[in-house]
């Protein structure tokens, strides 16, 4: 989904409303609904205050009370109008539909009432004030009466965004100061701006609700889009009745050492468990019993290895052979630091025809050696490269903090210089596609900081491309059904960075982030599948739960 300025969002609304079956009314109506239905699926309340604005958004809120009255809530309307003549002609046209009586507030003083006490010590307040048009700073009646929000007891729901934001910021939230409303939850219409992706703007969760606009058609000033569900369900439709598992791939898992076994059976488990038709994970030959236990689904092959119990280069030729028949490989999990296995993941990266995802000490095999992946005719057609920051610090031999400054061109740095897919890790994750496609992942939460976590992404973007790698043909130039390829297999990248994520979100809900174990994403994995389905049901796509 991509992330638009607000001018790019009007333009969208614009083309929409040009069409004969669409108003301004219309994607009103929407809006409001959308607003309702995100409350009911994510809060508890029996009483709800929604204050409105003068203008459209306020027209959305106003949607948003009728809905959530005709399902039964308490609510209370607080318009800041003197009375309908105030507002604009939709906000206007949605308050005559009203059938409830709204409380009018003109000037300052009125909202010190008994009634307006009253009605914002309900469970749920909806902010309606001031949407994405908004350029702060707010004054007067709308920054008292976001002062008057923030010191309610109950939950708050921001629509479009929290008002006193301005949509084409990325300052954080706490850089705006007291004139902001502080929302639980925000929800918001047709794409995200960058406040929703950069601004930190709540804990809670964000949504965003298309209203039948096609954001896709408008270009992008950015050049940048954001992870939803709808990602996901493009990367991973639902299966056809005549399929069997060759249709969804042979993933080859290369990875463990010695006291590193739990890395290769994490990343084999995580890849059958997303969907790989068929996962064989080859692993140095003294832990192959220990692999081969994590499941029996999980195929193995033990290899040549080090007297420090690591592949040894030997193992290359017996790779060669293992090759054949498959579709993806990931390289890298729990492999350990050793010298020769470094030469041996060099040696295969280098040569391996098929795509391939390296991650942790397959990436640190080529620190010092970064050139070496600089693509060439007859390589792979797809390489992703999963680095946390200090690990493409030392690809590139600099300073953590500088990759962490400026963590998106980083990403696109690397993937330009080896014409790889690259999945920066991290809050934020940043997947720069070869391309020329960027993605902002904003699920995932600290609960994901833990060892083994990043194996069970490698094999879930191992299962992405075995389902979706396609045939791609380096060393020509690509026409457009190779580009439409490419397209499709970066963005299977990045739906397998947001399923991880919402793996870690789902688990750290259920259990606690300082108890989830890598084991309880693989477990959650089916969840999060169900969660991204469910967000296309409703038609509300989630930047962050």
């Amino acid at each position: 989904m991509r992330i638009l300025t607000n001018e790019e969002v009007r333009q969208a609304e614009r083309e929409a409303v040009s069409r004969p079956d669409v108003s301004t009314l219309v994607l009103m109506q929407r809006a409001g609904y959308a607003v309702a239905q995100f409350c009911i699926a994510h809060f508890k309340f029996t009483s709800v205050c929604v204050v409105c604005g003068k203008g459209n958004n306020g027209g959305d809120g106003l949607v948003a009370a009728e809905a959530l009255h005709q399902a039964g809530a308490d609510v209370s309307v607080i318009i800041l109008a003197k009375d309908v003549s105030d507002l604009s002609p939709d906000a206007a046209a949605m308050c005559s539909r009203l059938s409830l009586e709204p409380i009018w507030i003109a000037a300052e003083n009125d909202l010190n009432t008994d009634a307006l006490r009253q009605a914002l010590g309900a469970d749920l307040i909806i902010d309606a004030i001031v949407g994405t048009g908004f350029k702060p700073p707010l004054r007067g009646l709308a920054l008292k009466a976001v002062e008057a929000i923030n010191a309610a007891p109950g939950t708050i729901v921001s629509v479009d965004l929290p008002s006193g934001i301005d949509a084409d910021s990325s300052a954080p939230l706490q850089e705006h100061g007291a004139g902001v409303v502080y929302a639980h939850g925000i929800v918001t219409f047709i794409a995200p701006r960058p406040a929703h992706v950069f601004g930190k703007l709540t804990s809670g969760p964000i949504a965003v609700s298309e209203i039948g606009v096609q954001p896709a058609l408008v270009s992008n000033k950015t050049a940048l889009s954001v992870i939803t569900g709808q990602e996901a369900g493009i990367a991973f439709p639902p299966r056809q009745a005549e399929a069997h598992k060759g249709d969804f791939g042979h993933v080859l898992v290369i990875a463990g050492s010695l006291g590193k076994a739990g890395a290769a059976g994490l990343a084999g488990m995580s890849a059958l468990t997303t969907g790989a038709g068929l996962v064989t994970v080859a692993c140095p030959k003294s832990i192959q019993a220990t692999v081969a236990g994590f499941a029996p689904e999980l195929m193995t092959e033990g290899l040549p290895e080090t007297s420090e119990g690591s592949f040894a280069m030997e193992a290359g030729e017996r790779v060669d052979t293992l090759l054949k028949g498959k579709d993806v490989v990931v390289l890298g999990p729990g492999i350990s630091g050793n010298e020769q296995t470094a030469r041996f993941a060099r040696r295969l990266v280098t040569r391996s025809p098929l795509p391939l995802v390296l991650d942790a000490d397959g990436l640190n095999a080529f620190a010092g050696h970064y050139s070496e992946l600089t693509p060439r005719a007859g390589a792979a057609p797809l390489r992703v490269l999963t680095p946390h920051p200090g690990e493409a610090a030392r690809l590139l031999g600099v300073l953590t903090k500088q990759i962490n400054a400026e963590r998106t061109e980083t990403a696109r740095r690397i993937a330009r210089e080896t014409g790889s897919c690259v999945v920066l890790k991290g809050h934020r994750t940043v997947v720069a596609g070869a391309s020329g496609e960027t993605w902002i992942n904003m699920s995932g939460n600290p609960a994901l900081a833990k060892g083994g976590s990043g194996d069970v992404l490698s094999g879930i973007i191992g299962a992405a491309l075995a389902r979706n790698a396609g045939p791609a043909r380096p060393g020509r130039e690509m026409g457009e059904s190779d580009r439409a390829s490419a397209y499709l297999r970066d963005l299977s990248v990045a739906a397998a960075a947001h399923l991880h994520g919402i793996a870690g979100d789902l688990a750290r809900d259920r259990l606690h982030e300082n108890t989830v174990l890598a084991t309880d994403l693989v477990t959650m994995l089916k969840d999060a599948f169900k969660e991204c389905e469910l967000q296309s049901e409703r038609g509300l796509f989630y930047l962050q739960r």
